[in-house]
């Protein structure tokens, strides 16, 4: 199948110089995804040909010109062979090609590259006045008179005792019974994620997300050569008569969500949902890793599949980077007694010890009463901006699914035929970064979507600028 973006190229500018480097270009994706491997033999000229609908002059001349530049090398008589010095892997080269302002990865590196001060709808968390500051800056002083061994030794690959002791007490708080030696501190929900996916998967092993889901999840996966599926998400949870088809057919190893406040759109796991999910789970042998870092924004606790599975085939991961401090990388695994026993070598394998310093900081700052207060007025306040910037964002035709009951972000429609990448790149060239539909998309099925961080989202000129460009993109298409 020949990749979007060349297509693209091909629909664009007709001619068998184009042709030659659309084969050279898939040839060179193959091989920084590593479905071409070093020493591997190269598909025939006329196999080539066939699947790429080209000539087999073209494919001879893509292939002679990878020669020369020592990509691949020639033996007579067999064949064409990737040369043995290949390029690093690169996860974005892994992906499909598609249009550069529906990547994930534009989408993060616009959001942390851009200036503190630079208007971020788009992104993923709270601007720094939002922080409880002042209970940091506490913490920071009680770390600072610590023993020696805190601010120098090694962490023990578990984690902080005191803190692991303390996330016992808060899950519990969420129906979910897990003793301190269940829980495994990381660097980050991201790093929890990653440390399961080397732990649960083999290269080629099949991956179910939602569809949409947050957009990270798919990068680490094409990190981790697996293949990803996914299925529709509704505003209680999967579609559970898709789910149970996916499951059947595709058989994934993993099924990785949100279940809480789910990312992007903000909808809540029903309980006869995440029964259903638990069920079909259990039938198929489906293991399931429920990411709940959003979990502090709730009012009243959701159903989380891991309180009703019992950690029997639910991981459930958190972090305190959306409510504390994205600067302090801490996060945890809660799991089965022998998959964490498994989890800890592999933790040393990787990372040696624990961040002991990060895990000190926010045991302090989480063990502070005004962290409690910090939460609830969080929690009103994102309630209130929530309902303001729904309707500053309707005024200007731009509608959310559904209205959340808690937490960040509104996963909201635009107009009918404008798409979300053409509207995102407009407002980047006036300092405005957004998160465009098809990032959080396996099938590139929410061209007109956009995710918006209501908390980012105050600045009245975010709403003239985005008045202005959906206003240019239905002039151009009048003309």
């Amino acid at each position: 199948m020949v990749p979007k973006a060349i297509q693209m190229v091909m629909d664009a500018e007709s001619g068998n110089t184009t042709r030659v480097a659309m084969v050279m270009a898939t040839i060179r994706q193959r091989i920084a995804s590593r479905s071409l491997a070093a020493g591997a033999k190269l598909p025939s000229v006329r196999g080539l040909a066939t699947g790429l609908k080209v000539s087999t002059s073209t494919v001879v001349d893509a292939y002679q010109r990878l020669v020369a530049e020592g990509v691949i090398h020639a033996r007579p008589g067999s064949g064409f062979y990737v040369a043995n010095q290949v390029a690093p892997f690169s996860v974005a080269e892994s992906g499909p090609k598609l249009d550069r302002d529906v990547d994930p990865f534009w989408v993060s590196r616009q959001s942390l590259e851009t200036a503190s001060d630079g208007l971020k709808p788009g992104c993923g968390w709270l601007p720094a006045s939002w922080l409880p500051e002042e209970g940091m800056r506490r913490a920071l002083r009680t770390l600072s008179r610590a023993q020696g061994t805190s601010l120098a030794d090694y962490g023990s690959p578990l984690g902080l005792s005191p803190l692991r002791q303390l996330i016992a007490r808060r899950l519990a708080d969420r129906a979910l019974e897990a003793s301190p030696d269940q829980i495994m501190l990381t660097e980050s929900g991201t790093q929890a994620i990653d440390l399961l996916c080397r732990f649960l998967l083999e290269p080629g092993d099949t991956v179910l997300v939602d569809d949409p889901c947050y957009f990270n999840f798919h990068a680490l996966l094409r990190a981790h050569r697996a293949k990803i599926v996914s299925v529709p998400y509704t505003p209680i949870g999967p579609d559970l008569e898709i789910f149970a088809q996916v499951v059947a057919k595709e058989r994934p190893r993993l099924y990785i969500t949100n279940s809480a406040i789910h990312n992007p759109t903000g909808a809540t796991l029903s309980p006869v949902t995440a029964h259903r999910v638990l069920k079909i789970a259990e039938q198929f042998g489906v293991t399931i890793i429920e990411d709940d870092i959003f979990a502090d924004f709730e009012f009243t606790p959701a159903p989380r599949l891991a309180a009703f599975d019992g950690l029997d085939r639910v991981i459930h991961i958190g972090s305190f980077s959306k409510t504390l401090s994205a600067a302090a990388r801490c996060g945890f695994i809660a799991a089965k007694p022998e998959w964490i026993e498994g989890l800890t070598d592999l933790k040393i394998a990787t990372s040696f010890g624990g961040g002991r310093l990060s895990a000190e900081f926010v045991f302090n700052v989480l063990s502070d009463g005004s962290y409690r207060k910090h939460v609830e007025a969080l929690r009103s306040k994102l309630a209130h901006v929530m309902l303001d910037v729904s309707s500053r964002l309707k005024a200007i035709g731009i509608n959310p699914w559904l209205e959340p009951q808690a937490g960040l972000f509104l996963w909201c429609r635009l107009p009918d035929g404008i798409d979300a990448a053409e509207v995102a790149r407009l407002a980047l060239k006036k300092g405005v970064v957004l998160a465009p539909g098809n990032a959080f998309s396996l099938s590139q099925t929410a061209t007109n979507y956009i995710r918006f961080n209501v908390s980012q989202t105050l600045e009245p000129r975010i709403f003239d600028i985005l008045s202005q460009t959906l206003g240019a993109i239905h002039q151009q298409k009048r003309a």
